[in-house]
């Protein structure tokens, strides 16, 4: 058992020191006031608050309280009674709630005096925590979800977010309505342009292929001869024309070129069709899928023309051909090349083969691939630049 304590004499003056000098509140003058009567140690004791240990001077294992009493006994029983006390309601505020106030920064007040409530001060409001998560709160008996900010701000970029996607979905709705209803004109248009382009806006009298030849040479084609517009009897090899069937025949329009030295022929074609959009997909997937645009047996015939260079240009002069059926207006494109001099093709090729640099049969090594496949491009081009000029000045 420690010792007890020194009396407070010992450690403080039970009177405090008299003031002198001009200090910051100035003299003391009952002090020096002749005659004044001095003041009783109880009476200065009484007007000073009690004195109890700093937290640098107090010893260890000892709980700060008030003064010792008259006899220098401390109140250890009251003191150790009103510090576990005090220490058992913190533990209980902590474990109840997260929102319990915080706790008091020094020695817990002297027995008898009572301090105001830290609940009520504005400084409590800030040593609550955030609250970012909603927690139930009771009020009036029943229990009230309560919200923190983020909590409040994350709800509402959800509800941004969504508005968002549902206008940009509605937007793409729109936009895709728009760009069907362009596709139906566009496509509609198209399928006139039969009997409303001008011939030489389809087949012009010359068409310059730069970089069309063999090796990226320059081509130049004539037109020889014009067919008058017609049906698709006897145009197409028989198989061919069972594979055309279900897109139907609208109008056939057909043009024969040569080059600048006459020494090949190639007829163009344009068929316009009585499908749909959905009918011209449908055969093009079967040409790419089946490859039908390689088989010999599936070749356009030529148009021979009397008192030209493609007078003697029959079914057996034909060399090379391509076919390329449209999606986006009714109409399949072709054109079928070979020699000038009437010369019959024993192994016809196709230009997709004929063009390819490895590629070693006559009708590659002529070029007679080239003649069929840029001619062809250059018409179709020319054919879409119609389209959409018809488009935008509808007549």
């Amino acid at each position: 058992m420690s010792p007890p304590p020194p009396p407070a004499s010992a450690r403080f003056p039970d009177a405090p020191p008299s003031r002198s000098g001009s200090g910051a509140g100035g003299p003391d003058r009952t002090a020096h006031r002749p005659g004044a009567p001095a003041e009783t140690s109880t009476e200065t004791t009484a007007r000073l608050r009690p004195i109890t240990d700093s937290p640098r001077t107090q010893r260890p294992g000892t709980v700060p309280g008030p003064a010792p009493g008259p006899g220098g006994e401390r109140r250890t029983a009251s003191v150790s009674a009103s510090a576990s006390a005090v220490s058992a309601g913190r533990a209980q505020t902590s474990a109840w709630s997260p929102l319990a106030p915080a706790r008091p920064v020094g020695p817990p007040p002297p027995v008898g005096v009572s301090l105001p409530d830290p609940a009520l001060s504005w400084s409590a409001m800030a040593a609550r925590p955030v609250m970012v998560a909603g927690e139930p709160e009771a009020f009036g008996g029943r229990a009230r979800l309560r919200v923190g900010p983020r909590t409040a701000a994350a709800a509402a970029c959800i509800v941004l977010g969504l508005g968002l996607i549902g206008g940009a979905v509605t937007g793409s709705w729109l936009t895709d309505d728009g760009e069907d209803g362009a596709l139906g004109d566009h496509f509609a248009t198209a399928g006139t342009l039969w009997h409303n382009a001008p011939v030489d806006q389809l087949f012009p009298p010359t068409v310059e292929g730069t970089g069309a030849g063999p090796g990226g040479a320059d081509r130049t084609w004539t037109r020889v001869a014009v067919a008058p517009d017609s049906g698709c009897a006897h145009a197409f090899d028989p198989l061919l024309q069972k594979v055309l069937a279900p897109v139907g025949c609208q109008r056939l329009l057909r043009a024969t070129y040569t080059d600048a030295t006459q020494s090949y022929v190639t007829t163009v074609g344009l068929l316009f069709t009585k499908a749909d959009p959905v009918a011209m997909a449908a055969l093009a997937h079967r040409f790419r899928t089946e490859g039908l645009d390689r088989r010999a047996d599936l070749m356009p015939r030529p148009y021979a023309a009397k008192d030209t260079v493609a007078a003697g240009f029959g079914d057996k002069q034909r060399a090379s051909w391509t076919i390329s059926v449209l999606t986006d207006a009714p109409v399949v494109a072709y054109a079928v090349s070979g020699w000038a001099d009437g010369r019959s093709a024993d192994v016809p090729q196709p230009a997709a083969d004929a063009v390819s640099a490895e590629a070693t049969t006559a009708p590659a090594q002529a070029g007679l691939g080239n003649e069929a496949q840029g001619l062809a491009d250059r018409i179709e081009r020319r054919l879409r630049q119609s389209i959409g000029t018809a488009t935008e000045n509808p007549s």
